[in-house]
């Protein structure tokens, strides 16, 4: 290599190397709450692509729908604790938010039925609810079944057991609002812990 080229190929070090630690410098002064995505030595680089990128992954899609969400039709108001049973009032749907189970309920032998001759969810005694393909058996002790009543109000019951083998009939006369829900060869008893006006 010549002289020459060899002066030139120097320069041309020491000059990117001043250039990268001037860079380097000006970046790390720069407070941390004004670091933009356009940084020099980002664009430099080509990295502020791959850095929104990233941010665009971590952050929730604002137009996805949120798993639970509920659509202004059927939007309620804030859970309050309850001390005793609600009044009877006729169950409009079963909703289990921990399985995805939102279904009309009725009296008739449908997909999920409430058994008219014993009390309604949410009143004093042991309401019984049956369904099939309701995955009952995925329940755990704490999550909660929600019943829609035609009085405006919807009753929040709290799992304390999932049992397996089919459950028929009523328990004993009881003092506070029980549910039975009955699926397949699983049996899962909640208790009224709550209650939320439906909008």
């Amino acid at each position: 290599m010549s002289r020459a080229k060899w002066v030139v190929a120097s320069l041309t070090v020491v000059l990117l190397s001043t250039g990268i630690a001037a860079l380097q410098r000006t970046e790390g002064a720069r407070p941390a709450a004004v670091t933009t995505d356009d940084a020099l030595p980002s664009r430099a680089l080509g990295l502020s692509g791959h850095r929104r990128l990233v941010r665009e992954l971590e952050q929730p899609d604002a137009h996805a729908p949120r798993r639970g969400a509920r659509s202004p039709r059927t939007a309620a108001g804030p859970l309050r604790t309850v001390t005793g049973p609600l009044r009877s009032a006729r169950p409009l749907r079963l909703r289990i938010p921990s399985l995805g189970v939102d279904l009309p309920l009725t009296g008739d032998r449908e997909e999920v039925s409430w058994d008219t001759g014993g009390p309604a969810p949410g009143a004093a005694g042991t309401a019984v609810v049956t369904g099939e393909g309701l995955r009952l058996g995925e329940l755990r002790r704490g999550r909660t079944i929600e019943i829609p009543r035609a009085d405006s109000r919807t009753a929040v019951f709290t799992v304390v057991r999932v049992s397996p083998g089919e459950v028929s009939g009523h328990e004993g006369p009881v003092d506070r609002a029980q549910l039975r829900l009955v699926g397949g060869e699983t049996a899962v008893l909640a208790r009224l812990t709550g209650q939320r006006r439906t909008r």
